[in-house]
């Protein structure tokens, strides 16, 4: 088939490649002349493990190509899908402008049928919003299929080839059937429904997983407090069928991209028909409270009084295996740690650019090596789990903290790892446990 891709994010640049690896005849489209240059010289503009050897691959076999020119693109093409953002406005809608504007110009290239699906996470209602904006600009015959990715950063590219479920909403039988074929080579698994319920699947699921990452938080915050150890709780609930282990591993909380624009446009979308989803609140609130978890545990550690002391921070994409940093808990961390008088040392493996430009300069070092962060700093701060961090030598890292203080955001480290060192630990939901001591102590040491 011949599939234009409009818009080059990790959706659309992920989806398009992939779709040139099943043997299809793809370009993918972008109004960014720089990234369609880095693209077409054989780099790709994001961080995705097997990414760029997928699309110089598919280049070179004539399956691929990248350009700014939608019109060109459109014409040649049967399938057309939409790939662009939809980000948070300030009041938690999405903001439709550049879906709007994506079916404009693809309706003024119309040269005959074509199936249009929007693969960009949107509101309830925003495929039709997209029908009636191309038939207002053409005649041409056309039909309007959602089609809903559920990719993960980091793990995109194995998750585009080998789906859980495809999920297909359309009104034509006729063009469901090709869409259905379109993806029948990745997975059996493909439900056709109509296009509201497509859309609703999407915010849907983001939000329950949402809810498994924030209630598994709060049970690590009660097992603190009681003396019990959220990771065994967690595998405990994990064997129930009826929960199942995925997304129940206790830290400081999602980030991303998806997880906190999807919840807070998915609570709006419900206040549009007047209905307050009270729980999906109560999941925001307590997720945007868990990244502090850190800040109050140095707050116990140096007696609310982090003015001058270095503090060092490994981490800063919002998950190991991308370079995204957006609505990472780091920034707000970070941000804290340096409006309190902190000197913060940070590092991250591959996140560090994207992280400076959105956060700044001020008040932070950054540094080339995990351990030139922690060189001489009064704690150290984990908090992506990077596989780089779990593997460092611990009993060298104690030598090079000015304090061997270890903040664990994301419970890399466990009993064993730390045995025979001399450091003060913190973990998340996780007791003191030597000798099985279980009374409430502020500081964890092993």
């Amino acid at each position: 088939m011949n599939i234009a891709v409009i818009g080059t994010g990790y959706v659309g640049l992920v989806s398009g490649i992939c779709y040139a690896e099943l043997g299809h005849q793809v370009i993918c489209v972008d109004n960014d002349p720089a990234k369609i240059a880095t693209l077409q010289n054989g780099g790709v503009p994001i961080y995705e493990p097997g990414l760029q050897e997928l699309s110089v691959k598919n280049m070179s076999a004539g399956r691929l190509s990248y350009t700014s020119d939608l019109n060109g693109a459109v014409r040649q093409s049967e399938i057309v899908i939409i790939a662009v953002g939809t980000p948070s406005l300030p009041n938690g809608e999405a903001n439709l402008s550049y879906i709007d504007q994506a079916a404009a110009e693809i309706a003024d290239a119309m040269n005959g049928y074509k199936i249009i699906a929007v693969k960009s996470t949107v509101p309830v209602g925003t495929n039709e919003r997209v029908r009636d904006l191309i038939r207002s600009r053409t005649s041409e015959r056309f039909d309007s299929i959602s089609l809903p990715e559920f990719l993960r950063e980091g793990s995109a590219v194995r998750d585009t080839m080998h789906p859980d479920r495809i999920v297909i909403g359309a009104d034509s039988p006729s063009a469901a059937d090709t869409m259905a074929e379109l993806h029948r080579a990745l997975t059996d698994q493909i439900m056709v429904t109509d296009i509201r319920t497509a859309e609703m699947v999407k915010y849907a699921s983001n939000a329950f997983l949402a809810t498994k990452i924030s209630f598994i938080n709060e049970i690590a915050n009660i097992c603190e407090k009681v003396g019990a150890d959220v990771t065994r709780v967690a595998e405990g609930m994990g064997y129930d069928k009826r929960i199942g282990p995925a997304f129940l591993k206790a830290g400081i909380g999602y980030g991303g991209s998806c997880f906190p624009k999807d919840t807070r446009a998915l609570i709006q979308i419900a206040g549009h028909v007047d209905y307050e989803f009270k729980l999906l609140r109560s999941v925001v609130e307590v997720n945007q409270d868990q990244r502090f978890s850190v800040i109050r545990k140095l707050e116990t550690i140096f007696e609310g009084d982090l003015q001058g002391k270095t503090i060092s921070v490994w981490g800063l994409s919002f998950k190991p295996n991308t370079d995204d940093v957006r609505e990472s808990p780091a920034l707000e961390i970070i941000r804290h740690l340096v409006g309190s008088g902190a000197q913060v040392k940070a590092y991250d493996p591959i996140a560090m650019p994207n992280f400076q430009h959105l956060f700044g300069q001020s008040g932070v070092v950054w540094c080339q090596e995990a351990l030139e962060a922690a060189t001489g700093a009064d704690a150290l701060c984990l908090l992506t789990e990077w596989d780089e961090f779990a593997q460092v030598d611990l009993r060298q890292l104690q030598t090079l903290l000015r304090k061997p203080i270890l903040i664990d955001g994301r419970n890399v480290f466990n009993e064993e790892d730390l045995a025979g060192t001399a450091f003060v630990y913190y973990s998340i939901g996780r007791p003191r446990l030597n000798q099985g001591v279980k009374e409430e102590i502020p500081i964890l040491q092993y």
